[in-house]
């Protein structure tokens, strides 16, 4: 019987070429691995690139015109607390600025508000009322001015930008439902370094604050932060200055309050000590004439 088993030289050489087809099989296997590689960091690439330029383009939208009836970067409510109508500013124009009332017997009041700042807030709570109650008898004008120095502090969301924005879609659209907007954001107000409300949450509270007209467009406008490059804008201008129809050069933090001109630099809790503050600065203004709004406030 023969014995078929291969020899010592044939295992070998079987060995060999064994050897040497692995290596040119791992030899394929390293280029195939290779191109694989390659293709998938030029697509993760192309991705970053898509993901960048997306961002870009959400980030840098051309600039829209601002709200209307806030021409003057804020919007003015007088006797019967209705809003003094405006054209949109043009994006990059100048704000045009209220003029003054000249009678001698209406006190000019201009509030900077940050809709996250609790000062503004104790403002609002103090003497809200009674500056409602003037602006109604005509006894003096109310213009608000919405800005966004605290975005930084609401944990991401944006929330004194998207607020302001907010306010700026109700003067556009129902602009004498402002003041009643504007006192409802102090209601149960965010707290600083939290989240605030969500843009459902200020759609909800247009409605509740008795903004009865063009509901479907301002819940829009909110949620496509229609007048966010406006808010920017208006927010440079006030912190860069000057500040029209006063020696303020700038402002500094919210609220800055002024009355013909003045800035009001008392008590935020004290109703009196503002209502006598107004009557001092109108008398001021116009010595020869009395100053309507009365230095008590009315119960």
């Amino acid at each position: 019987m023969s014995d078929k088993r291969p020899s010592k030289n044939q295992r070998r050489d079987a060995a060999r070429e064994k050897a040497k087809q692995f290596r040119v099989d791992q030899k394929k296997k390293e280029r195939r691995n290779k191109v694989l590689l390659q293709g998938g960091v030029g697509l993760a690439a192309i991705g970053i690139v898509v993901v960048v330029a997306l961002v870009i383009m959400n980030s840098i939208r051309p600039a829209v015109p601002g709200p209307a009836n806030m021409a003057s970067d804020g919007i003015l409510l007088g006797e019967g607390m209705t809003a003094v109508t405006t054209s949109a500013l043009q994006p990059e124009a100048t704000p045009v600025a209220s003029k003054p009332d000249a009678t001698g017997t209406v006190a000019n009041i201009r509030v900077y508000v940050d809709y996250l700042c609790p000062f503004c807030g104790d403002f609002e709570t103090t003497n809200g009322e009674q500056i409602a109650k003037w602006v109604e008898s005509g006894a003096a004008t109310v213009e608000i001015h919405p800005i966004a120095i605290l975005t930084g502090r609401s944990a991401g969301s944006q929330y004194s930008l998207r607020a302001a924005n907010a306010a700026a879609c109700v003067a556009n659209y129902s602009p004498d439902d402002f003041y009643a907007f504007n006192s409802a954001m102090f209601v149960d107000q965010p707290e600083e370094n939290t989240v605030g409300r969500s843009d459902a949450d200020l759609q909800e509270l247009v409605k509740n604050s008795g903004v009865s007209t063009s509901l479907s467009q301002i819940d829009t406008c909110i949620t496509d932060e229609t007048y966010k490059s406006w808010v920017i804008a208006a927010t440079d201008r006030a912190t860069g200055g000057p500040i029209a129809n006063s020696p303020l050069e700038a402002i500094a933090q919210t609220p800055t309050v002024l009355v013909d001109g003045k800035q009001y630099q008392g008590s935020l809790g004290d109703p009196k000590e503002f209502a006598a503050f107004v009557l001092q600065s109108v008398g001021e203004s116009y010595s020869t004439s009395t100053p309507t709004p009365s230095a008590t406030p009315a119960g």
